[in-house]
């Protein structure tokens, strides 16, 4: 039976990416820094995904297992493995990279001539190339010509609604029935993994940017308006009708430079974005706005779901409007996770133009003026 890690037993890991490797047949470990999270994998060895649509089901994951991603041999339990992915957020791909290199060294050294494919399935563009330099920092000149033979670290784009859920086992998971899992065809070494709901893809970039600049821009902006208009949930707030006029033509905004950029068709495209807005309907989930807001300062940074849909429209002299407005809602958000409270830290102390300059590196000064216009309509 061959062998898969999946970095991050939280929801994601859970519910999505390793659900798929367990169902393809894989031993799934699950590496984690919870130790209550590993004990309890162990004790259980299984867990369920409630799948929560207008048809409700039940699956579940069994025969699993567990080590704590810190203090457990995950060395050891790298060494022999075929398949490492993660979702353990952008910002911790770095904490993750010392113990795959160290595993890397263990297989050079052990003259393993066995493949290992390493995906970073996180909300972020080419997250698996900025694992691979965090795991070359670690890595002297023959590790890395070794690992350029036998280590494989593909992108990949990952969508599945996955919101925090309160099930009666802390193990279980409460999930959207979509998802979609395109992952870089060329990016594989060795044999490329036979993994059930895995879509093989030769242009990613355009999967990877049709998700952020639509689900990911469209599903923020719906935070940010719900959360300014007092709306608990993104199915409370995509039912308001102040809150879906500027996520839908925002969405189209960016729409429109995915379908210069990339040639998409606009009739599919556009209901390619009402399918997303159904999902943000979906009353099962209960997301809550100020989960999906966290992180403000990272999806306000360059190459994130504001700026860079942004970017691409104005190079092709279409209009922002909206997804200006989104960026003027999200510099209101103040919830209690750090990027949130550092956010309204730096527009107290440096002004709010300054702070977005930093955060955004947006240089154009009629977009910054609309952008400070957007902020203080909702004053």
């Amino acid at each position: 039976m061959k062998k898969a890690i999946q970095f991050g037993a939280g929801n994601i890991g859970r519910g999505f990416i390793g659900y798929l490797l367990n169902q393809s047949g894989y031993e799934l470990v699950f590496a984690d820094v919870f130790d209550n999270v590993v004990n309890l994998m162990n004790e259980d060895k299984g867990y369920t995904i409630h799948i929560m649509d207008v048809e409700l089901e039940d699956i579940k994951v069994e025969g699993i297992r567990a080590v704590n991603s810190v203090t457990g041999p995950i060395v050891e339990e790298l060494v022999d493995t075929d398949i490492v992915t993660t979702a353990v957020g952008p910002l911790n791909l770095a904490k993750i990279a010392p113990s795959i290199a160290k595993a890397i060294v263990k297989r050079m050294e052990g003259n393993s001539e066995r493949y290992l494919n390493i995906i970073a399935c996180e909300n972020a563009i080419y997250a698996s190339s900025a694992l691979k330099d965090h795991v070359y920092d670690n890595l002297d000149e023959s590790q890395r010509v070794y690992a350029d033979k036998y280590v494989g670290f593909p992108n990949c784009s990952v969508d599945r609604i996955v919101p925090p859920s309160h099930n009666e086992n802390p193990l279980d998971v409460t999930v959207e029935k979509f998802y979609e899992w395109n992952v870089e065809k060329d990016g594989f070494k060795g044999e490329i993994p036979s993994i059930e709901g895995m879509n093989l893809a030769d242009n990613l970039l355009a999967y990877i940017e049709r998700k952020l600049f639509t689900l990911n821009t469209g599903h923020a902006i719906t935070a940010y308006l719900g959360s300014i208009y007092g709306l608990k949930t993104i199915d409370e707030a995509i039912e308001d009708e102040r809150v879906s006029t500027i996520v839908s033509a925002a969405m189209k905004e960016s729409g429109d430079s995915l379908i210069h950029k990339f040639g998409f068709d606009k009739e599919a495209h556009y209901k390619y974005i009402d399918k997303i807005l159904n999902r943000f309907k979906n009353p099962y989930l209960k997301d809550d706005v100020t989960r999906v807001g966290r992180e403000p300062i990272r999806k306000l940074s360059p190459g994130e779901r504001f700026v860079k849909p942004l970017e691409t429209a104005l190079s092709f002299n279409l209009p922002v409007d909206n997804i200006v407005k989104g960026i003027g809602a999200l510099l209101h958000f103040n919830a209690e996770d750090p990027q949130s409270i550092e956010l309204q830290e730096r527009i107290k102390s440096a002004g709010l133009m300054q702070t977005v300059k930093e955060i955004s590196q947006i240089t154009d000064s009629l977009i910054l003026d609309n952008i400070e216009k957007a902020y203080h309509s909702y004053e």
